[in-house]
């Protein structure tokens, strides 16, 4: 009824169906453990975003403020001038 080499290739064939299923059983659980660690780092990249948002605003602000003060440096000096040359042309 059954010879050997209809045996054998029957075997292989059934070993070789579970080895698939058991291999795309894992691959589903690799590709699900992969999503959530996506998930995880695509947090910690949006937490990121918001410490260096967070940290750049008073850095511009301190910016501003530094430039708006070298700006009047500058002012006061031109006025620092000017009235001493009105000081020497008016003796």
């Amino acid at each position: 009824m059954f010879d050997p080499a209809q045996f054998i290739i029957f075997a292989v064939i059934i070993i070789l169906t579970l080895l698939l299923v058991v291999l795309g059983i894992q691959v589903y659980f690799i590709l699900k453990d992969l999503r959530k660690t996506l998930e995880k780092a695509n947090r910690v990249l949006d937490n990121t975003n918001e410490i260096t948002e967070s940290v750049s605003a008073p850095i511009s602000s301190l910016s501003s403020l530094l430039m708006g003060l070298k700006a009047g440096g500058v002012v006061a000096n031109v006025l620092k001038k000017i009235s001493k040359e009105e000081e020497n042309s008016g003796k």
